[in-house]
């Protein structure tokens, strides 16, 4: 670390991007392995490195939803050796918690990489066949029915209470402690629906064990595509999980307009855009610009919900 250090002060910084990378990149994913942020920070790695013929090594820190690792990421050296993977909570995260171990300008982005769609599941005992029928059935019956989320201030919980907002219904947030526990109750009908991974659904889907009643992206899913979406019910509904590559905010220009170059040719690989949609996904990609306006669009959106709904996470 030092002797990077050493060498961004040593050298302009044109001749340093054009060195770059000059050693191992570290990406850092805030979250544990085999989630669908590690897989995609994987692939992300996987394929830069056989871009740019230096490895990319994926490091796993775990904890506060990401902040713990965007908090590490904001304070290495801006050499471009120091990159993170973030998911949709960053977009959440400075509205949910009363402090954070960075500031959002410690940051710049390099560019989006993919958003995936939930779709809103409920148990077949849930006497309701479309989403307009839900609505219906949470209007009669006011607290009523509880839907689940894998943790409190995630996409999934989230999602519900917009849900709740746009429709003017009343439904119990139940929060699990990650995805075993909540299926299992799911599948049981013990909590009887909830917002998840358009992916992880679709098996469930198929075979009748869960019904899939609308996709929380603006339009249809190729993956889901006789599911409607919220928004042909709540004009305007919209809920994303996303994932965007950061590097902190003083890594020359010309590294982050490599990354971004790299990042593009990326997601145009055919077995990548093929990958991501056996994941759920949708490639992004676009300039730095585009992603770092559609954080802060995120941020904004999903602040307004936080406070109205007035949930803070310690």
């Amino acid at each position: 670390m030092r002797r990077s250090l050493l060498l961004l002060l040593l050298m302009p910084f044109a001749a340093l991007a054009q060195s770059w990378p000059m050693q191992p990149v570290r990406v850092m994913v805030g979250f544990p392995p085999g989630g669908t942020t590690d897989i995609i920070g994987r692939l992300v790695a996987n394929e830069l490195s056989e871009q740019l013929g230096k490895p990319f090594v994926v490091e796993n820190r775990g904890g506060a939803s990401g902040t713990i690792a965007a908090g590490v990421v904001a304070k290495s050296t801006p050499d471009g050796h120091n990159l993170i993977l973030v998911p949709s909570t960053h977009g959440t995260a400075r509205a949910l918690y009363a402090s954070l171990p960075y500031e959002e300008s410690d940051f710049v982005a390099t560019g989006l990489v993919a958003s995936t769609p939930y779709v809103f599941v409920v148990h077949p005992e849930v006497p309701v066949k479309s989403f307009g029928e839900l609505i219906a059935l949470l209007k009669a019956n006011p607290g009523k029915y509880n839907y689940a989320s894998t943790s409190p201030g995630t996409a999934q919980h989230l999602g519900g209470e917009l849900v709740k907002k746009m429709a003017g219904v009343d439904m119990v947030h139940i929060a699990y402690k990650g995805t075993g526990a909540v299926m299992a109750d799911l599948l049981s009908g013990r909590v009887p629906m909830m917002f998840e991974n358009v992916a992880t659904m679709v098996p469930h889907i198929r075979k009748g064990t869960l019904r899939g009643l609308a996709v929380s992206s603006a339009k249809r899913t190729p993956l889901l595509p006789e599911v409607p979406a919220v928004a042909e019910t709540l004009p305007g509904f919209e809920v994303l999980g996303w994932f965007a590559l950061l590097a902190p905010a003083k890594t020359p220009p010309q590294i982050v307009q490599t990354l971004n170059a790299e990042l593009n040719r990326m997601i145009a690989k055919p077995q990548v855009v093929a990958k991501l949609i056996e994941l759920g996904a949708e490639p992004l990609g676009g300039m730095p610009e585009r992603a770092a306006a559609f954080i802060r669009m995120e941020q904004e959106k999903w602040g307004r919900v936080i406070q109205d709904v007035g949930i803070k996470l310690n």
